[in-house]
């Protein structure tokens, strides 16, 4: 924001935009990138933190050397447990502290742009749908959509993770010269592909499932991902025997 014009409004939806891309980019380096992350944090190093920007990217890097800073810090330092700990543990505890980060520079904004108590509970309600950083990267919000979801909806989720993308699947089993539907049929089909998948999260940007983007599941975690956030597209998913995300295939790789 331009220092030159104090009085210019920033929304809550400003806000939450901001939040949200630096969320993304914080997972993506707790998860797809996390072995580049991992050999960035050199404990040899100096006082280390993790950024999420609004582009979407992540930087880890020192800290700001003006006092005060123009946006709080995130924590300090992180580059020192890497090595004190089980690298799942360092993780989330990286995770948490990134949780706090982004709560902090939110409501930064907020009191800097005025924001009034209906406006501050709007944003942070809007915040709360989200799952955190903690609970994507430490697998919790797997867990909890699973608890939400009843008997048969396990039944239709397992025989879902068999294959290896949604798109792809529902195009093989209903090609272009298939019988012509109605735009009724075709609508309900949409709302019931949405209720049974809604609840499931993007292993790395941690956003829900829609009908009208491409997902791929991974055979050994049997966690789903846009095919966007892991750079798989539908043409190359049908190549793959095997699908390993970034996560686990960097688990295997490091000694």
């Amino acid at each position: 924001m331009d220092g030159g014009q104090p009085y210019n409004p920033r929304t809550v939806e400003e806000v939450f935009r901001d939040f949200k891309s630096r969320r993304a980019g914080i997972i993506k380096a707790l998860t797809t990138d996390v072995e580049e992350f991992y050999q960035q944090c050199d404990p040899e190093k100096e006082n280390l933190c993790l950024y999420g920007y609004p582009n979407e990217q992540w930087e880890v890097n020192l800290p700001a050397e003006e006092v005060p800073p123009e946006l709080p810090e995130p924590a300090l330092g992180i580059n020192f447990a890497r090595d004190g700990m089980p690298e799942k543990d360092w993780l989330a505890l990286v995770a948490v502290h990134g949780d706090a980060w982004l709560l902090a520079v939110a409501f930064y904004f907020g009191a800097r742009f005025g924001f009034d108590k209906a406006d501050r509970k709007r944003l942070f309600n809007m915040i709360n749908d989200l799952p955190t950083i903690f609970e994507v990267v430490s697998g919790l919000a797997k867990k909890q959509v699973k608890e939400k979801s009843t008997v048969s909806n396990h039944s239709s989720s397992k025989s879902k993770s068999n294959s290896k993308a949604k798109g792809s699947e529902q195009q093989s089993k209903f090609p272009k010269a298939s019988t012509p539907k109605d735009e009724d049929e075709e609508g309900l089909e949409e709302e019931d592909d949405e209720e049974e998948h809604g609840d499931t999260l993007c292993g790395s940007c941690g956003e829900n499932y829609a009908a009208d983007e491409f997902w791929i599941c991974c055979d050994i975690c049997e966690v789903w991902f846009h095919g966007s956030c892991v750079k798989i597209t539908p043409a190359r998913a049908e190549h793959i025997k095997q699908y390993k995300c970034p996560a686990c295939t960097n688990k295997r790789a490091r000694p």
